[in-house]
Parts: C-alpha cells; sequence; structure tokens
C-alpha cells in the first residue's frame, strides 16, 4: 500500500492549511490524485484548532472524486472541545482555558501539548465500508500502536475511544463498564457527503489536569490517562509515526467481500 508523507498541498484547500502550517504551505503543480490504495499523510506540528478544523471543513466540502485521502497528524495548543450533543453542564470550570463548539459527534474532550491528534479524511464509498467499520477500524489502530509499545488497549461497549487497566487500584472509577479502567484515546467523527474528518487524539505525555475541570465524553469520574501514566515514556513523534502506520495498515485494508459500499450520508 502506498502513503505518501507529503509537504505539498493542492490548490483546493492550500490557502487554509497556509494559515495554520505556513511550513508545509509548498505550492503544488497540480491537484492530488488518488489510487485505490494510497494516502498523503501531513505533519502539521502544533496548530490552532479552530483554524485546523475550519480547514477540514473546507477541504471536505470542497473535495471530489479525484482527491486523494488524506491523514493530519498534530497537536494543539489547550483548548476543550464540544460535540454536537455536547451538554454545557459536563464543562465544570473551564477556566482559561477556551471552549470551541465542533460538529463532531459526543461530548467534550480536551486537546493540548503532548497528545497525538489525528485528523482522518478519508472517502468511505471509495474504500467501501460502512461508518461502524470504519469506527472499528481507527480503535484497533489505536490498539495496535499501544500493543507496540507494550500497553493493552481495549473497547468499551457503547462507549467509543481506547482505555487501559489503570495502574493504582485507589483511583479506579466505577461507572459500571469503566471499573478500573482510563480512557487514554478519545474519538470523534462527522461524515459528509460519505467523506469523514475530525478523528482521534492519543494521550502521550500531557498535562491531564484540565480533565478534572470537565466530565470527559460526559462521563463524571472518568479517569483520564496517558502513556507516562502507564510507565511508558515515549518520545511524541514516535508514536504519531506508529498511530499513522497503522491507520494506514486498518483504514486502507480492502472491505470484507460481504460489506457493501458506504452511501452518502449527512452526519
Amino acid at each position: 500500500r502506498d502513503c505518501l508523507l507529503s509537504r505539498g498541498l493542492g490548490d483546493v484547500y492550500k490557502r487554509q492549511m497556509t494559515s495554520i502550517a505556513p511550513d508545509l504551505a509548498v505550492a503544488a503543480d497540480a491537484p492530488t490524485r488518488h489510487s485505490t490504495s494510497d494516502c498523503r499523510v501531513r505533519q502539521l506540528g502544533r496548530v490552532d484548532y479552530a483554524a485546523t478544523f475550519d480547514a477540514m471543513q473546507r477541504f471536505t466540502a470542497e473535495r471530489d472524486a479525484d482527491t486523494a485521502d488524506e491523514i493530519w497528524l498534530c497537536e494543539h495548543p489547550p483548548v476543550f472541545t464540544q460535540g454536537l450533543a455536547g451538554q454545557a453542564g459536563h464543562i465544570l470550570q473551564a477556566g482559561d482555558i477556551p471552549v470551541v463548539q465542533s460538529n463532531r459527534g459526543g461530548q467534550v474532550t480536551y486537546h493540548g501539548p503532548g497528545q497525538v491528534v489525528a485528523y482522518v479524511l478519508i472517502d468511505l464509498q471509495r474504500r467501501g465500508y460502512f461508518v461502524k467499520e470504519y469506527v472499528r477500524r481507527i480503535e484497533q489502530a489505536v490498539i495496535d500502536t499501544l500493543a507496540g509499545l507494550g500497553v493493552d488497549g481495549r473497547r468499551v461497549d457503547g462507549a467509543p475511544g481506547i482505555y487501559v487497566d489503570l495502574p493504582d487500584r485507589p483511583g479506579a472509577t466505577a461507572i459500571g463498564g469503566f471499573d478500573g479502567l482510563g480512557k487514554i484515546a478519545a474519538l470523534g467523527i462527522k461524515v459528509s457527503r460519505h467523506c469523514t474528518y475530525h478523528g482521534l487524539a492519543l494521550n502521550v505525555a500531557m498535562s491531564l489536569e484540565p480533565y478534572s475541570r470537565i466530565n470527559p465524553c460526559g462521563y463524571a469520574g472518568l479517569r483520564t490517562v496517558d502513556l507516562s501514566t502507564m510507565g511508558v515514556l515515549a518520545d511524541w513523534h514516535d508514536v504519531a509515526d506508529a498511530l499513522q502506520r497503522h491507520l494506514i495498515a486498518r483504514l486502507m485494508a480492502p472491505a470484507a467481500d460481504e460489506q457493501a459500499p458506504a452511501r452518502q450520508q449527512q452526519a
């Protein structure tokens, strides 16, 4: 499978990307084209959330059948983001951290330095699977990434994201299926005209204090952890590289024969 680590930007969204990552704004000679197996990966560095959100929306609105799929890897300055269903009551005390309303699914979450954020912009119809399978593949890519670091990640039914066994039982939650678990990766997506944006955030080595100011993903008392909590001292770039490899492997794999292509949908 071909994955291109790109520093060139197509005309479709060059201007908005220039505003969030000028170091990547290298003029492209022609619009990006796709094959059935390729995907461009863009390393954006630390970028403003609102500007990146705007760029994702523009990219998705302006893409066409010839636009290559992309994965954007980045981290953000401290910010709380609310999902479409987000309830104000889950923000306990934002303090000096801004709150940005987004159009992804889910409740409030936090982004900050030391967290690998992967925005996945793919055409599900082209790839040949539905949203439920897409979510499963993203989650599995995180589980694969954690496994490579010696951490056992797992799913919790009805609660998207990836969880790990808490290293210390005294801090364990007692919220049904979360008992003894901490959340290490959050997931929030949007699908428009069968094309995805938003994605996932994997906690590497970050300040976890801001999570005490919210009910993470709408669950009061849910512990949030990072790799350093689990005793894993990992470099951000190494984790980002591993995550992008596993995302490519999972997302670009052919759909099962029995699956029909995803149909157009407005989320």
